[in-house]
């Protein structure tokens, strides 16, 4: 079977097109974009091909027909123009500095006051901005396209003074968008967030947000059909190497990687970045978490003292408005946790104008697990991968004196309030329950319930099933009471597994499990 070459950390549309990578034809959306309007903003989570989505924009209105042959758009584009390009690329730089993202800014109008003239370089950036916007319109006789890629990069990473100081620039920068709307031909701009307060979306205001069109739903991303359609040498591949038949590697791959929804009504998406790496190394491991948990998102969770178990209820909802717009003072952590990509659209209420979200796959399940280590363990890898491993292997031997010994060893750990707080102690108790089942979940069949009538947690192995009942300044004896009376255990009538009853009680006193009984 010939290898392909697969677009990698490949952002250029160029590049892929000349090297002969593969490449997901999203051209359409590009000329429907162009043709129906003329200032766009989109929303789409981190590492989801909205670089390249840029970079295809450029080739496009930079003329270079030739990339786009056998691609449809090239079936739609009868004139094909070279138009002035502004293509702001705000990735991979670093935003600590008061003066970091002035000097980017002018990075990059240094660059083309080189082709139309740099007698304004002793102005402010916004006014050298405009007079290339005039100059190049007079030059090329074409107006000119913007093109802005993550344009709150440095919103996200900088400081709560820095913050300040660089959406004053913004507003000032980016206004010109609106002022010199006569020089220009199109504008896109991308970025994880829509921060209501940048005056790119309050001054600018005839930008249009497309982040939630259902018709530009899949303009990111890869469907069920595009995957099936372009990558089934891979799929092959795929499912040889892990001993599954086609359409269970298909099975594989949607649990893994599909589920995102960008509107109320769109289709499952993929995230193309761990699709693709997927597919390269034949192993259904979580990519999108190896690049990392964004740091402001980590502390947003942990100032506003976010409770990870609310996110297994299934009223998880956020209206419109909300869903949109991201501001910093929101104690509310849902509009960041979707717009990041954590969480997405389950379904949409019409009549409350209400969206629900949850986790998209089990991929963005566990990375946002793990990210929460750090926040509610002290150290942080007291529960990291080999720890839940552990348990994970103590259960499959039946070892359940180990396993509570190591919820023990967490509980011993944690920094627990000088007050006293029974809340603060009541949620610690629950959140160290909530992460270490459900990162188990990734080895073993776990359910895990706050609802009446369900046990805390049921856990599935080959050989064995596990009832848990937890219960604070009761006993355990009363916990395993509760599974018996409930019947928990009656769903498993049939099975052949051995069974198990688990009751166990944490002390507020002691701050850990000081009892527990099994049956």
């Amino acid at each position: 079977m010939n290898i392909r070459k697969l677009p990698i950390g490949i952002q250029s549309f160029e590049s892929l097109r000349k090297e002969n990578y593969l490449y997901v034809d999203k051209t359409e959306f590009i000329w429907n974009l162009v043709n129906l309007g003329k200032t766009y903003f989109l929303s789409r989570p981190r590492r989801f091909g909205k670089s390249l989505l840029i970079s295809t924009f450029k080739a496009y209105f930079e003329g270079k027909k030739e990339l786009f042959e056998g691609l449809k758009i090239s079936e739609l584009e009868t004139e094909w123009k070279k138009y002035p390009v502004f293509h702001f690329d705000f990735n991979g730089k670093d935003y600590s500095g008061s003066s970091s993202l002035a000097a980017v800014i002018n990075s990059h109008l240094e660059s083309w006051e080189k082709l139309y003239g740099d007698e304004k370089k002793e102005r402010s950036l916004e006014e050298r901005f405009a007079y290339l916007l005039e100059k190049a319109y007079e030059k090329t006789g074409l107006g000119c396209v913007v093109l802005v890629d993550e344009y709150d990069k440095s919103l996200l990473e900088s400081e709560s003074e820095i913050l300040e100081s660089n959406r004053r620039l913004f507003k000032g920068f980016f206004g010109n968008l609106k002022k010199c709307d006569e020089f220009l031909k199109f504008t896109f701009i991308t970025g994880v967030t829509k921060f209501s307060k940048v005056s790119i979306f309050s001054d600018l205001n005839q930008l249009q947000d497309i982040s939630l069109y259902d018709q530009y739903s899949s303009i990111c991303g890869i469907t069920q059909e595009e995957m099936e359609k372009t990558f089934v040498p891979e799929i092959q591949l795929m499912a040889q190497k892990n001993d599954l038949t086609f359409e269970g590697c298909l099975e594989k791959l949607k649990e893994m990687y599909d589920g995102y929804h960008f509107s109320r009504i769109s289709e499952g998406m993929y995230n193309p970045f761990s699709l693709i790496h997927a597919f390269a190394s034949c192993e259904f491991e979580c990519y999108w978490f190896s690049t990392g948990t964004p740091t402001f998102l980590v502390e947003k969770i942990k100032s506003v003292n976010f409770e990870p178990k609310l996110l297994t209820s299934d009223e998880l909802a956020i209206d419109t408005n909300s869903i949109s717009d991201y501001r910093s003072d929101n104690l509310d952590p849902l509009p960041l946790l979707y717009q990041t990509g954590y969480l997405t659209i389950k379904k949409y209420d019409k009549e409350y104008q209400q969206y629900y979200l949850g986790y998209p796959n089990k991929e963005v399940k566990y990375a946002f697990l793990k990210s929460l280590v750090p926040i509610f363990y002290s150290p942080a890898d007291t529960c990291d991968a080999l720890f839940i491993v552990n348990f994970v292997k103590d259960l499959r031997l039946a070892k359940i004196d180990e396993v509570l010994n190591r919820l023990k060893s967490l509980f011993a750990r944690l920094p627990y309030s000088t007050k006293n707080d029974d809340s603060v102690i009541e949620q610690n108790f629950q959140n160290v329950i909530y992460i270490v089942f459900m990162l188990m979940g990734q080895f073993v069949n776990v359910e895990e319930h706050y609802s009446f009538g369900r046990a805390d947690c049921v856990v599935q192995t080959k050989d064995y099933i596990f009832i848990f009942e937890f219960k604070r300044d009761k006993s355990a004896q009363e916990a395993l009471n509760q599974i018996n009376e409930k019947k928990y255990a009656e769903s498993f009538n049939c099975d052949k597994r051995k069974l198990f009853k688990i009751g166990v009680n944490f002390s507020s006193v002691e701050k850990n499990i000081c009892e527990w009984i099994v049956e």
